[in-house]
């Protein structure tokens, strides 16, 4: 006869008369994630706690049987004293998953649609949230280079990490991806040849200089920092769809604040404002790409 198990679920108490009807490692697991994500948040100050949790789940598991731990809970010790360790969980943690005119309809439709709005302010100013190892954030300053109005133009490139933003900055990239990135380019409306923008050495590829002269790389934490200015125009793609609906709600808040009157938001193609309570407060310009106005009001 089984005996009665006590679990704490949500701060309440639990009873559980027949232990073989729940996954209790499961459970466990789940608890430790909490846990460790807990643990994160006090001694760095960096929240995932709203991620989404099977994704989050996913990374932590990678990195516990990438680094030979039996548990989260030895994950949660090592974070907390090994630095090295934490540095390498927080770089799973970090959504780096990008390419040069990555959905080259969107980069056409911003060509059409939004560049001749901007073309009329007499300075712009965009921010590339999330924008990892740069290669979007080079993809739409050729965008406006090529529509002349990049001189006008001061944008902010922002992540949490450090070593992605670093890549950043250096804008050296695989010259294996740059078949892929020639066809995006093209595809998305590219007026020029694309290796006028970079130098090829050995395996790499480096991004002319002159691209960089308007970007402003930078540490900023959507989840944790607070409004960037007033902008013209705010890029976050495929960032959203790591987050759960609470964090989405806050962060599509934080952009809503951080636009200008009329200003463009630009989301993924996996990404919607059609649940958040601040969707009222953007019109659809091109909503098959999920690029949005905010309103003058609502």
């Amino acid at each position: 006869m089984a005996l009665p198990v006590s679990l704490f679920q949500g701060g309440s108490k639990l009873d559980i008369t027949d232990e073989s009807t729940i996954d209790v490692n499961r459970e466990n697991q789940n608890i430790e994630i909490r846990l460790l994500l807990d643990a994160i948040y006090l001694k760095y100050g960096y929240d995932f706690r709203n991620y989404a949790k099977a994704s989050i789940k996913r990374r932590i598991l990678h990195r516990m049987a990438m680094s030979g731990l039996q548990s989260i809970s030895e994950m949660q010790h090592l974070s907390l004293y090994d630095l090295d360790f934490f540095k390498k969980l927080l770089l799973d943690f970090s959504i780096n998953v990008t390419e040069m005119f990555r959905d080259p309809s969107f980069y056409y439709s911003l060509r059409r649609e939004i560049i001749p709005v901007l073309r009329t302010y007499p300075y712009i100013k965009i921010w590339h949230a999330g924008c990892a190892t740069g290669e979007e954030v080079y993809s739409m300053v050729i965008l406006l280079k090529e529509e002349g109005i990049y001189d006008r133009c001061q944008i902010y490139a922002t992540d949490f990490n450090q070593v992605v933003l670093q890549k950043a900055k250096e804008g050296i990239f695989p010259i294996e991806n740059i078949k892929e990135y020639t066809i995006n380019y093209q595809k998305a409306g590219g007026k020029e040849s694309f290796s006028s923008y970079y130098t090829a050495k050995y395996d790499s590829v480096i991004i002319n200089q002159s691209l960089k002269k308007n970007i402003l790389f930078a540490d900023h934490n959507l989840v944790t920092d607070g409004v960037f200015g007033e902008m013209n125009l705010i890029l976050c793609r495929n960032v959203l769809i790591y987050f759960d609906k609470i964090l989405q709600n806050r962060v599509i808040g934080l952009f809503y604040d951080s636009l200008c009157r009329n200003g463009f938001l630009c989301l993924g193609s996996k990404e919607s404002l059609m649940f958040s309570e601040y969707g009222r407060c953007f019109e659809d310009i091109v909503k098959e790409e999920k690029i949005y106005r905010k309103k003058s009001k609502y």
